[in-house]
């Protein structure tokens, strides 16, 4: 399934530890289909976390091909890896780089290049780390999709007439 984020800056007034409010940016990374959904999205997910006003200051699409996440509670910085994949062209039998960009969920950098050793081990495509960094990104909402309340078709999978076949 393609996803498609989009890095969307919260901006509002934070309680620092020692009593004092200032103004801070944050961004959190979002998937959906338009900048509208985003903008909606971010919204019902920040607001039980927010106390008082805040406003969506920036949304933009991220280049992600993949995301690495971690359920550990220690992995709470998100790493922003550029990849190289190693193609061979057939034709003139040279080396070809394909550059993706992937984000990791770890704890630290060592954490983030063995989560994505982790994560690429299926890979059948060779890959070189080509630069990785932390990011500022505080969480990531992947779409999750609703159970169905109201089906378009309640009766979708039932047999059409359930006493067919059966004799008295």
């Amino acid at each position: 399934m393609m996803h498609t984020w989009f890095e969307c800056k919260i901006r509002y007034e934070k309680v620092l530890e020692n009593g004092m409010n200032k103004k801070v940016t944050e961004p959190y990374l979002v998937d959906a289909l338009s900048f509208t959904e985003a903008e909606a999205r971010i919204i019902d997910e920040i607001t039980p976390y927010i106390s008082g006003e805040f406003t969506v200051s920036d949304i933009k699409r991220a280049n992600y091909s993949e995301l690495f996440f971690c359920e550990e509670d220690a992995a709470d910085r998100w790493f922003k890896c550029k990849l190289y994949f190693i193609t061979l062209d057939e034709k003139s039998g040279a080396e070809k780089k394909t550059a993706t960009n992937v984000l990791v969920q770890a704890a630290d950098l060592r954490d983030a290049v063995k989560k994505l050793d982790e994560g690429m081990k299926g890979s059948m495509a060779d890959y070189t780390i080509a630069s990785m960094a932390e990011t500022a990104i505080m969480d990531v909402y992947p779409y999750e999709a609703e159970p169905d309340v109201k089906p378009e078709f309640p009766d979708a999978g039932k047999p059409e007439f359930p006493d067919a076949g059966k004799t008295e």
